[in-house]
């Protein structure tokens, strides 16, 4: 029979060693961006990168798998308890991510790098380029989505793979395709 007090002991231990390693890779991450405010436990899994002085706030017990990448002079902000896996947010004005999200693989641009007008595209991008997404609480995004600018995604609602999201998403919905098309609602 196996003792219950070496095996919680060495299970403790090893518990222990793990919640030291993510204290180091959140100190570590901490002086690498001065840009970057992460919460409590944040499980920093992969790696972090942000690029073109983009400021970035992750929230309380957030995961984050793989590469996650943040570009651009805006703000991002990450409730907690979500899981960030291989995403890449550009951001001009502001990427908000409510609490207990799962992004998977996926893009959030909140911003066309250019203007759209012909004799315009290669001008600085104007103000019309650009508008905030808003991620509600609970939004599953799949792997390859991409959400456009100025869209908000209702809470509990989901972005099926490969969707292409240029226009809001009500709460309690999934979303698929491109153009995005409603194929079920949660709360009928």
């Amino acid at each position: 029979m196996w003792g219950g007090s070496l095996v919680g002991g060495a299970g403790f231990r090893a518990q222990r060693v793990v919640h030291l390693v993510f204290a180091l890779k959140r100190a570590w991450y901490g002086l690498r961006y001065p840009r970057l405010t992460l919460g409590r436990d944040v499980q920093i899994r992969g790696r972090i990168r942000l690029r073109r002085g983009v400021r970035v706030t992750i929230g309380d017990r957030t995961r984050i798998n793989k590469l996650v990448r943040f570009a651009g002079p805006g703000e991002v902000r990450v409730g907690a308890e979500c899981l960030l896996n291989a995403t890449w947010i550009g951001t001009w004005t502001s990427v908000t991510i409510g609490d207990r999200c799962l992004l998977s693989d996926c893009e959030l641009l909140d911003n066309d790098f250019h203007n759209l007008p012909p004799d315009q595209r290669h001008a600085p991008p104007s103000p019309a380029t650009r508008a905030p997404i808003v991620l509600e609480e609970n939004v599953w995004v799949g792997a390859h989505a991409l959400v456009l600018k100025g869209v908000r995604v209702g809470r509990d609602s989901v972005v099926g793979a490969a969707t292409v999201v240029r226009t809001d998403v009500p709460p309690g919905v999934v979303v698929v395709g491109n153009p995005q098309q409603t194929v079920k609602k949660f709360h009928d």
